[in-house]
């Protein structure tokens, strides 16, 4: 395994299919600098290639899922974005490294793989950039959340405001981006920001790790089409997903795991899959 300077990447079993991706900055609360921009995609891409990976649960170190941004890594990007006296160029360089930014988060939905959050204690601005773009959301009951942007001045521009609303709904995300009130687990529950709130760490981590071995015992070809033809079907009307997902059948649907998975159930036994 690559090292990483914020992430750590860890298979806790070594017959599992099911890997760990740990954002590692906990004695700054896993605030996301600027090196984390760089490694996220990079590790990311290193778990799709990967396959012996089938499911990728993100999480953070110690006490906390994730702050945001680092606040010196946002007086950074200014600094390096400053052309003088030249403001079209000052603006089209951070325009670029905010761009490059978007690309870090949203290589979660670029990856074939899919990536479950499991979130602890904060998740703040950043931090639900990180988990919107997700494909499953679990918290447990010390998990809180905050869309912190308007409060440091800047509209949230890595994902949030483009995720959120198709996620709890507009008024919903609107109020909560506006304010950048607190929310608890229990609500992020009621508005369907998450799927399900666990009563510990422990509980959040065990039960995390059931649901995503479920999920890995599964066809590999199913589970990663699956994951895009939902993705793609956000996007376009009911009538260019059903064509899309017939296109993607015709391609994908006649396959070893289809034969495998009705003799597994004929024989009441578990499937066995080929790697992918």
């Amino acid at each position: 395994m690559e090292s990483y300077k914020t992430l750590e990447i860890v298979r806790k079993n070594s017959d599992s299919s099911v890997f760990n991706l740990i954002i590692n900055r906990p004695s700054h609360l896993n605030a996301l600098s600027l090196d984390f921009f760089i490694e996220f995609p990079k590790a990311l891409s290193s778990l799709d290639q990967n396959p012996d990976v089938s499911v990728i649960i993100l999480s953070g170190a110690g006490k906390h899922f994730c702050s945001g941004i680092d606040l010196t890594s946002l007086s950074s990007i200014s600094t390096q974005s400053s052309f003088g006296n030249d403001r079209g160029r000052s603006s089209e360089q951070l325009r670029r490294k905010i761009k490059s930014m978007q690309a870090a988060i949203t290589a979660i939905e670029q990856c074939r793989k899919p990536v479950i959050a499991a979130i602890h204690g904060a998740c703040i601005g950043g931090g639900v950039d990180l988990v919107t773009a997700c494909d499953i959301r679990y918290c447990s009951e010390d998990a809180f959340f905050s869309i912190k942007e308007v409060d440091l001045a800047i509209v949230a521009d890595l994902g949030t405001l483009q995720r959120l609303p198709s996620i709890v709904g507009y008024a919903n995300a609107m109020e909560l981006a506006l304010t950048a009130r607190r929310f608890s687990g229990g609500e992020a529950k009621e508005l369907g920001l998450v799927s399900r709130v666990f009563g510990s760490k422990s509980d959040l981590d065990n039960g995390v790790t059931t649901i995503a071995e479920g999920i890995a015992g599964k066809s590999p070809l199913a589970v990663t089409g699956t994951k895009a033809v939902l993705l793609r079907s956000r996007e376009v009307s009911v009538e260019q997903g059903l064509d899309y997902v017939a296109t993607w059948n015709s391609a994908m649907l006649i396959s070893n795991d289809l034969n495998e998975a009705v003799s597994a159930q004929l024989a009441k036994r578990k499937p066995r899959f080929a790697k992918l």
